[in-house]
């Protein structure tokens, strides 16, 4: 079973937040390229931050539940 995210504080959704408004449906991919950018020059805080950022925003778009529910 999938388990949600990991969400390292109150950034890492205030930037979720930003990416929804700015990029809406393409958040999540928008999420992706900045983590790619930041591998590719070599900041690996900022790769592990946005990766994390588009694993939250893909688990925020699904339509199926994760975990338990009650």
């Amino acid at each position: 079973m999938p388990r949600p995210p990991y969400v390292a504080g109150r950034a890492a959704l205030a930037d979720a937040e930003m990416l929804i408004r700015a990029f809406g449906d393409a958040a999540e991919d928008e999420a992706a390229t900045r983590a790619d950018r930041s591998r590719d020059i070599g900041n690996h805080l900022h790769f592990c931050h946005w990766r994390q950022i588009e694993r939250l925003l893909g688990w925020l778009s699904s339509e199926h539940a994760i975990g338990t529910i009650h």
